[in-house]
C-alpha cells in the first residue's frame, strides 16, 4: 500500500499537500499516517515542534492556533486577528486579467481547480488597508516577498497621524487574488511592475511617497523610474542591491524546487512562519502567525503563487538587481531616495550597502536591532524614521 501511495503521489505533485490527505481518505489512511509515509519516502526530517534546527515538520497536529485545520482548511468561529485585519480593509479592482477566461485546471488530469486558484472575470481584486485622512500626502506601504500588508500594522498608526496611508497585498498574497499560474497571471517580475502601475493609478492623484521592503524593491524601482514625476519619496527597506543579493536565500529558493517546492509551499509552517522568523531576530507571536498562515490553510492557491513567484525570482532577480543599481545611480534619477537597513538581516549581507549609498548619493539609515523584515522587528522605530524622512524631504 505504501508503494502505491508513493508512486501515485509523484504524479500528483501539482496538487496541494492538504488535498493529498483528503484524496486518500477512501483508503482509510489517516492524514498523520500519510504524512509519515511521505516523510519516509522523501527522506524528510520530522522532528518534534520546538527543536531549533532545519527539520521540516510534516506530521503536525490536526489544528493549531485559532482552530485552523491542516487537513481541512477550517477555522473556528472565535475572533481572530486575521478577521479583525480583514475588516479594516477593502477590495480594490485593478489590472486586467490577461488570460483566456478558461477555468484554471491542474496540468496532469485537467481537473478544474478550486475557487481560490481562479482568476477574476475582468480585473484582479487587491486587498488594501487605508488609514489617516484623504487629502493629506499619500504614503503607500509595499510588503516584501513573502509577506502581507499586515507586516506594516505597527507602522500604519504612526504615519496615519500626518499622512494618508495605504498598505496592500500583492497578487498572490494575503487577501488579494491568487490565480493559478498560466490562467491570467504568471507571477513574472514584469507582470508585477505592470500590475503595480495599474493599482497605483487607482490611488495616486498627485505626488506620492512609496515605502517598499525586501525583494519587491527592484520591481518598485523599475516602476518608479517611469513615473518619477508622480513619486516624491522612495524609501527602500533592506532591498537587494549588490551582486551577493541577486541570489535568493535557500529558504525562498526551496519553493522553486521541483516537487519539494510544491510540497513546502503548501505547508503554512514552511511557507509563512519560516520565511518570517529565520531572516532576522523576529520572534513571532502565535496570534500573528495565524494571520500569515491563514491563506495557506484555507486554499492551495497561496502555495501555487509562492512557488510560481519563487521560480520567477530565481530566474529574473539578478537582472532586476543589476537594473536597480543602474537606475539608482543614474543622473536621470530625480526621486528622493533613502535606504533603511536592518543590520541583523540574515538573508542580505550589509557588505557593500554603505559603499553603494555613498557612490549613488542616497541617504542610509541603519536599524541595529532589525532584521530583513524591519517592520516586524522594529515597527514603531521604522514608522518614526519614515515619518521623519517624509517631514524633512516633502515640500
Amino acid at each position: 500500500m505504501e508503494g502505491v501511495i508513493s508512486s501515485t503521489f509523484s504524479l500528483l505533485s501539482p496538487f496541494p499537500l492538504i488535498n493529498h490527505t483528503a484524496k486518500y481518505s477512501s483508503l482509510h489512511i489517516s492524514p498523520s499516517r500519510f504524512r509519515n509515509i511521505l516523510a519516509k519516502r522523501c527522506n524528510f526530517n520530522t522532528r518534534a515542534t520546538g527543536e531549533e534546527d532545519e527539520g521540516y515538520l510534516i506530521d503536525a497536529p490536526v489544528s493549531v492556533g485559532d482552530g485552523f485545520s491542516f487537513s481541512g482548511g477550517k477555522y473556528s468561529d472565535a475572533p481572530s486577528l486575521s478577521d479583525e485585519w480583514f475588516k479594516q480593509g477593502k477590495i480594490v479592482k485593478a489590472h486586467p486579467v490577461l488570460g483566456t477566461g478558461e477555468k484554471a485546471k491542474d496540468p496532469i488530469f485537467g481537473l478544474t481547480m478550486g475557487v481560490g486558484s481562479q482568476a477574476s472575470s475582468d480585473v484582479f481584486r487587491w486587498f488594501s488597508v487605508e488609514s489617516g485622512r484623504t487629502g493629506k500626502h499619500l504614503v503607500i506601504l509595499i510588503h516584501g516577498f513573502p509577506s502581507q500588508a499586515y507586516s506594516y500594522r505597527k507602522v500604519i498608526p504612526i504615519l496615519a497621524v500626518d499622512y494618508h496611508v495605504v498598505a496592500f497585498d500583492w497578487l498572490g498574497f494575503g487577501f488579494s487574488d491568487k490565480p493559478q499560474p498560466k490562467y491570467g497571471f504568471d507571477y513574472t517580475l514584469n507582470e508585477y511592475v505592470d500590475s503595480l502601475d495599474s493599482l497605483l493609478s487607482e490611488f495616486v492623484a498627485g505626488n506620492v511617497s512609496l515605502v517598499v521592503q525586501g525583494y519587491f524593491a527592484p520591481v518598485v524601482v523599475k516602476y518608479v523610474y517611469s513615473h518619477q514625476e508622480n513619486v516624491k519619496n522612495l524609501i527602500l527597506v533592506n532591498p537587494p542591491l549588490t551582486d551577493k543579493h541577486a541570489k535568493l536565500p535557500s529558504t525562498l529558493s526551496s519553493f522553486s524546487n521541483f516537487l519539494l517546492g510544491e510540497i513546502f509551499s503548501q505547508d503554512p509552517l514552511r511557507a509563512s512562519d519560516k520565511p518570517l522568523t529565520n531572516c532576522g531576530p523576529y520572534a513571532m507571536k502565535e496570534e500573528d502567525a495565524m494571520v500569515y498562515r491563514r491563506p495557506y490553510l484555507t486554499s492551495g492557491s497561496s502555495g501555487f503563487a509562492l512557488t510560481a513567484l519563487s521560480r520567477s525570482m530565481k530566474k529574473e532577480l539578478k537582472a532586476y538587481v543589476e537594473e536597480t543599481r543602474r537606475i539608482l545611480s543614474s543622473q536621470t534619477w530625480m526621486v528622493n531616495t533613502t535606504i533603511c537597513w536592518g543590520r541583523r538581516d540574515r538573508w542580505l549581507s550589509y557588505d557593500g550597502v554603505q559603499d553603494f549609498c555613498n557612490l549613488s548619493n542616497h541617504k542610509l539609515v541603519e536599524l541595529p536591532m532589525a532584521g530583513h523584515h524591519a517592520q516586524e522587528d522594529c515597527g514603531e522605530e521604522l514608522g518614526g524614521i519614515i515619518a521623519g524622512l517624509l517631514r524633512n524631504k516633502r515640500t
